[in-house]
């Protein structure tokens, strides 16, 4: 498992679509434990664009404060499972509650 969340200075960043980058972590086998983090950059926006790009990175799931529901259609027919709603916080705190299975969400914060 390789989960992707949009990052400015290690918070969520709730505009998925235009953020500049992405904190990456890897889980190990058991599905509990991050094995690694990184930063990718994110390309210069293009729709449509993230879903190729963050499949080529072996991302397989993405956290997110919101994002419309074209991107989420795209994303899933990549493979990439999406969890939208979650709050502008530090993003391993988001991961380590995802894992968990206590990851809290509300409004999905995309209108588009």
């Amino acid at each position: 498992m390789k989960i992707a969340l949009p990052s400015i200075d290690g918070k969520l960043n709730l505009h998925f679509g235009h953020c500049v980058g992405f904190d990456v972590f890897d889980i190990a086998e058991d599905g509990k434990t991050v094995t690694a983090k990184s930063w990718i950059d994110a390309p210069p926006h293009e729709p449509g664009l993230l879903p190729r790009f963050l499949n080529e990175k072996g991302i397989t799931h993405i956290i997110a404060g919101g994002m419309g529901v074209r991107a989420r259609d795209l994303f899933a027919e990549r493979g990439i499972k999406v969890t939208v709603g979650a709050a502008s916080d530090d993003t391993s705190k988001l991961v380590g509650q995802f894992l968990s299975g206590v990851l809290p969400t509300g409004a999905n914060a995309c209108d588009h």
